[in-house]
């Protein structure tokens, strides 16, 4: 029988957002001995509600990771020996329309937490089981056209919107943190996630808000984007395998091997829908519409997460079926949440 890991103090950036909340209970539950610590600036995206019920298992601290001495306060009190940054700007629209923000948190926000680690484990005497796990996406990667074979750890990169662009840029600083300075670093490129907790900006919880309010399922260009997706859960499972077997320095893909077409997941959500809810408009299809496209909208995303599977042995436990049967369910049966965060 393999012994458990020592526990861990895990500073968990953005923890109070969509995939950081349900990493949170994820470790919560899996890793009960291990001490929470969760920054979050609370920004539309981040929400306490998120983490209700865990406020007696966790330390909660509103604050903005480029706050370098709110960060050096954290990391030395609460003696951290791990940072796991999921704290970000992602959402690809918002990037265009103001794309300042997005260079303020993913670059010089990322970069502040790298010098303030990188500080305090020189000060700590270099532990080798320390770990700086940065959580980036499939996007730095750019458009795929549709016989490109999916991206590996080693493709090139080629961000085409300020939102990845700025990605790009914080996994280039850890990269050279890590090599530098022999920081132990990890970073790792999911794929679109999906699953409880999301804000209702992404197109999964907007398309089943506005289907359960009957308004318009509005699609970009001609729907036949394509992307990969993966159930949060399994990224979460994922994200636990590399901290625990990783190796430092080293570069991991997180994919779900479900790629789908944009308009093909509006028309399953319409159908998983209309069996699970009481719908105003049915069909519920009836509600897409044609939008023109957003600028540079990249055509396909697909992630190989063969090195994942093969050196740490990890495999998602959802099938795309499965997770978006889950997904829907959580917003059928939590309207108050959704309600409450799009006031």
């Amino acid at each position: 029988m393999m012994a458990s890991p020592p526990p861990r103090t895990l500073l968990i950036t953005g923890g109070a957002g969509f995939i950081g909340t349900n990493f949170v209970r994820y470790w919560r539950s899996h890793h009960p001995g291990d001490r929470l610590i969760v920054l979050d600036a609370l920004t539309y995206a981040g929400n306490r509600g998120n983490l209700a019920g865990l406020e007696q298992q966790l330390r909660l601290i509103q604050g903005d990771i480029g706050d370098r001495s709110l960060v050096d306060t954290i990391l030395r009190q609460e003696a951290i020996d791990t940072i796991v940054h999921f704290a970000a700007e992602s959402h690809v629209d918002r990037s265009i329309v103001k794309p300042d923000a997005f260079i303020q948190t993913n670059v010089v926000g990322t970069f502040t937490l790298l010098e303030a680690f990188r500080h305090h484990w020189q000060a700590r005497g270099h532990p080798q089981g320390d770990r700086f796990l940065h959580i980036s996406t499939d996007e730095v990667y750019g458009s795929l056209a549709p016989t490109d074979s999916p991206s590996t750890e080693t493709s090139a990169y080629a961000p085409n919107s300020p939102y990845s662009a700025s990605k790009a840029a914080s996994d280039h600083l850890v990269r050279a943190y890590h090599h530098t300075y022999g920081l132990p670093t990890l970073i790792t490129h999911c794929s679109n996630n999906y699953g409880a907790y999301q804000f209702p900006e992404k197109l999964i919880p907007l398309m089943c808000l506005n289907i359960l309010k009957g308004k318009p399922l509005p699609v970009y260009g001609d729907g036949q984007n394509i992307r990969d997706w993966l159930y949060v859960e399994d990224h979460c499972t994922a994200l636990d395998r590399i901290l625990h077997q990783g190796r430092s320095g080293d570069i991991y893909n997180i994919g779900g091997n479900n790629q789908v077409r944009n308009l093909d997941l509006v028309e399953q959500l319409c159908g998983c829908l209309e069996e699970l809810a009481p719908l105003p408009v049915r069909p519920a299809r009836s509600l897409i519409t044609f939008v023109p496209d957003r600028p540079g909208h990249d055509r396909r995303y697909a992630i190989d997460a063969t090195k994942l599977r093969t050196e740490l042995g990890w495999t998602p436990r959802e099938t795309w079926e499965s997770g978006l049967r889950k997904t829907v369910e959580w917003y059928v049966a939590n309207r108050g949440w959704w309600e409450q965060v799009q006031r």
